[in-house]
């Protein structure tokens, strides 16, 4: 394997990692930002699809397309569960449940491709989540409210875990971009019908909190995402489950560039800590799949 999946997966990291910059700058309601989201990718990659690759069409199965289908509500529950979770928990705590996905992705990678990890992958998977936990350390909170909100974002972690696995699971048999416009549109939809359930307006908001939304669904969504998509299809799930980690780096390196928010000395040790795990993991699985026989 080259160096371009690193590529893919270290440009979809970047990507995703402005979203919270964009979410922080719209002023609307999370569920109402989160539909916005998926609707406008829905809505770009849609016609690319239609346009450009409609003409390799390739026959679905229905079984396939009903992972498909569930890769979607997975998607669509994850954004829903861990928004819903910052309203009964603290930022720091539903941001450090919410990326605990590598420990389910490679237990599930593990019964599903037999996909053993070595010693100093669990390491580097260890020693990445320890790294969010001490970039966010401070921001703890404990509570009976606490708890429901922690619950929110645990299963969130476990949602995008399976939709990454089920996207791994397709790569043969469902073309990428069937299956990103699928999955975004059917994403989309769900998170429309929460919002319109919720009681909140999808219009009346300001032309800056439009830009942010159109903004959050081109970067993190259709290229971050995609990249991801496209990663876990090139390389091990785990690792990209692991890459995914970093996001919060790239939102405290964008929060200084873009907001001018300071940076504090236990960031900076979480993000080498975390930084450090990634480097272990894509090392060490790297060099475990060279000397296979």
């Amino acid at each position: 394997m080259g160096s371009k999946p690193y590529a893919k997966l270290l440009l979809g990291v970047i990507s995703v990692s402005f979203a919270a910059i964009f979410i922080r700058l719209a002023d609307a309601p999370p569920l109402v930002i989160a539909a916005y989201r998926m609707l406008i990718a829905a809505c770009i990659i849609t016609p690319i699809y239609m346009v450009r690759y409609r003409s390799i069409y390739q026959k679905v199965s229905g079984r396939d397309l009903l992972l498909v289908l569930v890769s979607a509500v997975l998607l669509a529950v994850h954004f829903g569960l861990w928004i819903t979770s910052l309203e009964y928990t603290s930022i720091a705590s539903s941001v450090v449940l919410a990326t605990s996905h590598p420990i389910f992705v490679a237990i599930l990678s593990y019964f599903l491709w037999k996909e053993r990890l070595s010693k100093k992958v669990i390491l580097g998977i260890i020693l990445a989540l320890v790294g969010v936990t001490v970039i966010n350390w401070g921001g703890f909170i404990l509570s009976s409210t606490a708890f429901i909100g922690n619950m929110l974002a645990l299963l969130s972690a476990i949602a995008i875990g399976i939709h990454l696995i089920i996207g791994r699971q397709l790569k043969e048999r469902v073309r990428l971009m069937q299956y990103l416009t699928t999955v975004y549109g059917g994403s989309a939809l769900i998170l429309a019908i929460a919002v319109l359930i919720s009681g909140y307006s999808l219009i009346g908001y300001s032309a800056n909190t439009y830009l942010m939304l159109i903004l959050l669904a081109l970067i993190p969504q259709v290229v971050g995402h995609s990249m991801l998509n496209q990663a876990v299809r090139l390389m091990s799930v785990t690792i990209v489950a692991t890459a995914i980690v970093g996001e919060p780096i790239g939102a405290i390196i964008w929060g200084y560039l873009i907001l001018g928010e300071g940076i504090t000395a236990i960031e900076i040790v979480g993000s080498l800590l975390t930084l450090g795990g990634i480097t272990t993991v894509v090392v060490y699985w790297h060099k475990a799949v060279l000397t296979k026989p």
